[in-house]
C-alpha cells in the first residue's frame, strides 16, 4: 500500500503495519487509520503515520527502552474494546516528543495495540508516578535519562 507523508513523500507500507484506532487518538479523534513505519534499521523509534492525513504523525517507541519497570494497568474494559485476550498480544507504545534538546515521552497517554487483530487505543492513565512529559533521551548523548533498571 503507498501512502503519501509530509516528511518522505510516498511511502510503501506492508498492510500488516497498518493499525486502527477506532476513537482516534487524543487530539485527532477523526484519524482512525495508521501505518507504523521504522525510522531506521535496528531503532527503537518509529513514525506512527495517518494514513488519511499526511501532515499527522507521531514519533512512538516501546517505553520499556527507557523505563523497564513500566506497566499499564488496564481494566477489562479497555481489553475488550480492541479484543485483546491478555497481555501476551499486545504491544505499548508511547508518543516522543522534542523539547529543547530533551526527547520525552508521554507514559500517561500510552497506545495499546492488540497485534493479533491490529487494532489499537489509546488509554489515560490516572498513576500518578508517570507523566506526559516523561524524559527519555537528551539528544547528542547516548545516554537515556533517569533510565531506571
Amino acid at each position: 500500500m503507498i501512502i503519501e507523508t509530509s516528511r518522505f513523500g510516498q511511502v510503501e507500507v506492508d498492510p500488516s503495519r497498518l493499525i486502527t484506532f477506532e476513537d482516534g487518538i487524543l487530539g485527532f479523534p477523526s484519524e482512525h487509520d495508521y501505518a507504523l513505519i521504522q525510522t531506521g534499521e535496528g531503532s527503537g523509534f518509529y513514525w506512527l503515520q495517518s494514513v488519511d492525513c499526511r501532515e499527522l504523525a507521531f514519533v512512538v517507541c516501546d517505553p520499556r527502552l527507557f523505563v523497564a519497570d513500566y506497566q499499564v494497568p488496564v481494566k477489562l474494559e479497555e481489553l475488550q474494546r480492541i479484543d485483546l485476550e491478555g497481555p501476551q498480544d499486545a504491544q505499548v507504545f508511547i508518543i516522543v516528543n522534542k523539547v529543547n534538546n530533551l526527547l520525552t515521552g508521554n507514559l500517561q497517554g500510552p497506545l495499546v495495540i492488540n497485534v493479533r487483530n491490529r487494532h489499537g487505543r489509546q488509554l489515560v492513565l490516572s498513576d500518578k508516578r508517570y507523566s506526559t512529559r516523561h524524559p527519555l533521551l537528551r539528544l547528542g548523548s547516548l545516554a537515556a535519562v533517569g533510565k531506571t533498571a
